[in-house]
Order: C-alpha cells, then structure tokens, then sequence
C-alpha cells in the first residue's frame, strides 16, 4: 500500500517538558516527510527547552537536563523546520489534540508566522480509535505484527505512526486512500484554533467554546463587550488562540470599515 499524495506529507512526534500546550517546551522532535512519489527523507532535532525537564517526564522519555544542555534552542532551528514542513500536510499521532498544537505555540513564539489554513492533518490515532479504540504500541502490534520497542522515542514513533496509516488503508477498504478525506476522518469536533476555545456553530460561525460566553458568537461577544478580547490576549491563552481571535477581530474593524 502506498500512501495517495498530491503534495508532501510529514509525519512528527514530538517529546516535550509536559503536556501543557501553553507553557511546556519541545526537547525532541522527529519528521519524515513523504513524496508523492513515494521517496522519503527524515530527520531528529534534540532541542534546549530553556527550561528544567521535571524528573517524571524524563522518566518517560529519557531525554534529561544534561542531553539538551548544549543543544540549540528551537527558535535556532524553527526555519530549518520550518522550512522541511512548509507546504505540507501533516501527520500524528495524538497530532491534533497535542503535537501540532504546542509546534505552532513554539513557532510563533520563534516569531514563525506558521498557520494551517492551507494544510490539513491526518490524526493517525483518531482512525484507530475509531476502529480499534487502543494505544500506538498496540496499533503497531495489531496492524504490523510487530512490537514496539522503542516506545517513546520521537523516531522510533514517528515511522510507527506512518506504518500504521499504510496498515489502516491495507485493512479498511472503507478509508478513502486521500489526505483530505483521511484528514477528515481522523478529526474530532472542528476548532477555529488547535486547543478548542474557539469553536464553530451548526452554520460554520466563530464561537467561543468555553467559559461565561460558551456558545456564544464571538463577534457578537466583541461587539458587546469589547473588553473581553483584552483580557483574552493579557491571559493564559496559547498563542494560536490569540492569533486567531485576533484574526477575527480584525475581520470585525475591517467589515465596518467597508
């Protein structure tokens, strides 16, 4: 089975300081990016997370303090990642929920103007847990025949998750061989941003999914209480949720302005 491709795919996993999208850091990452006509090239960057790597994430990972030290931050290498991913989809697992989410965070705080209007992502654990509902050692198991042993590592995981994907099209007749259409099957509930505090209405309308205005239309919110786009920008949020809120906004002044 060969994957169907119009343009390049790169699958990536990352390792990371923890799991929140806002604060924690890269210290691993690993891409193998696929051509449409089937040559492939990959690469693994450690990466100096400027920060202390608690003890029980190096415990999953193995990646401690000592190995980062004198590795170059991320915002050294954005644009040679940058530069390998641009112009291509995506491919992950656990992509959607995490890795892309805390990659784009991490390129605009590299000041890394990266955005997915032109992309799509195909979530490679969304498709197995629709189908099977397990973990990626047992979906590289039960659709492989073969153990993963190196658990854990951004490259050993990484060319598991595109085995897999070419399993699940060997298996299910029923996936469409297409990035598009296997991107849409392996996404959740659709987001205006990666980390779901905004989301889209029964008509495709920007709406804020959580807290006081849930629901609500976000431009309607704007316009009511304008405040409240300051404080979403002066608080907690990840960066690619301010982008796009401001995003929107913008497309407020610009739609009085005509």
């Amino acid at each position: 089975m060969h994957l169907n491709l119009t343009r390049p795919i790169c699958f990536f996993d990352l390792e990371t300081t923890g799991t929140n999208i806002a604060k924690d850091r890269i210290v691993e990452i690993s891409i193998l990016k696929v051509h449409p006509n089937g040559t492939s090239e990959s690469k693994t960057w450690l990466v100096n997370p400027g920060m202390q790597i608690p003890d029980d994430i190096i415990a999953i990972h193995g990646i401690s303090n000592e190995k980062v030290a004198n590795e170059p931050s991320f915002a050294v290498l954005s644009k040679e990642i940058y530069g390998m991913i641009k112009d291509c989809d995506l491919g992950g697992f656990n992509s959607d929920r995490f890795d892309i989410p805390l990659l784009v965070e991490e390129m605009l705080r590299a000041e890394v103007d990266f955005d997915m209007k032109n992309m799509v992502s195909i979530d490679v654990q969304t498709i197995f847990h629709k189908m099977e509902k397990r973990t990626l050692g047992a979906a590289y198991k039960f659709y492989c025949d073969k153990e993963l042993t190196d658990a854990h590592s951004a490259e050993a995981d990484t060319n598991a998750t595109y085995e897999v994907l070419l399993s699940q099209l060997d298996r299910y007749p029923e996936l469409e061989n297409n990035v598009k259409k296997l991107a849409e099957f392996s996404t959740h509930r659709q987001f205006a941003d990666f980390a779901g505090f905004l989301g889209y209405d029964e008509d495709g309308i920007e709406i804020f999914s959580f807290g006081k205005h849930k629901g609500k239309k976000i431009l309607d919110v704007l316009e009511k209480e304008p405040g409240y786009f300051g404080w979403m920008l002066n608080a907690d949020f990840p960066l690619y949720t301010k982008k796009v809120l401001t995003q929107i906004k913008l497309s407020q002044l610009n739609n009085k302005l005509g």
